[in-house]
């Protein structure tokens, strides 16, 4: 019998890529879908773009489908206005330092810039942002001097943690009303999709 804490953590990683893949990629309609301002929601007011959000009681915004919470600043993120993942930090930096947590050695920026699915030009916008916060640092390649390589730093192991433990948590309450085979079927089709879609335009 499948393993539901097993699939949930697959599903939590797939979903984490494909919403990368969403940023970077920004779909056949653009950053926004189909609409222009956005998905237009239903709502005591009727249809209108953008639509009324419900403060959450404990103060600001729940995030809502994209991983947003309250709105964020061009002050707090030079990435303010992307997608925002757990603890308010933006989905693609999350990303990377998944990428790093998972590796066995420092990557450098072209390999990071590989596994992310982006040009090296972001991938070193992102390390830079990384590196400021303290999440990350570079060092010197044993094997090349001339060649700068990408460590996560404590901090950033822990954040990469605890992220990746809040969107398993959250995926195993939405499969509760799931199979322990219908979860496995879905972290399968899931991660295939994940491993499927199209690449950002490089």
């Amino acid at each position: 019998m499948a393993d539901p804490t097993e699939s949930a953590t697959l599903i939590a990683s797939a979903l984490a890529r494909l919403r990368l893949g969403r940023r970077m990629g920004e779909g056949p309609f653009g950053g926004h879908g189909p609409f222009p301002h956005g998905a237009p929601h239903g709502g005591p007011h009727g249809m209108h773009e953008g639509g009324p959000r419900r403060r959450d009681p404990r103060g600001g915004f729940p995030p809502d489908a994209g991983g947003r919470a309250d709105p964020p600043t061009h002050d707090d993120d030079p990435l303010a206005g992307r997608p925002r993942g757990p603890f308010g930090r933006s989905v693609a930096r999350l990303r990377l330092l998944e990428v790093l947590a998972s590796a066995s050695s420092p990557l450098s920026v072209g390999e990071l810039a590989e596994r992310l699915g982006v040009d090296q030009p972001r991938a070193s916008r992102l390390v830079q942002a990384v590196v400021e916060t303290g999440h990350a640092r570079r060092e010197a390649d044993p094997d090349d001097a001339r060649r700068t390589l990408i460590a996560l730093t404590d901090e950033g192991r822990a954040l990469s943690a605890r992220t990746h433990g809040a969107r398993a948590e959250a995926v195993e309450q939405a499969l509760a009303g799931f199979t322990p085979d219908e979860a496995e079927q879905l972290a399968v089709l899931l991660g295939r999709l994940a491993d499927a879609w199209p690449l950002a335009p490089r």
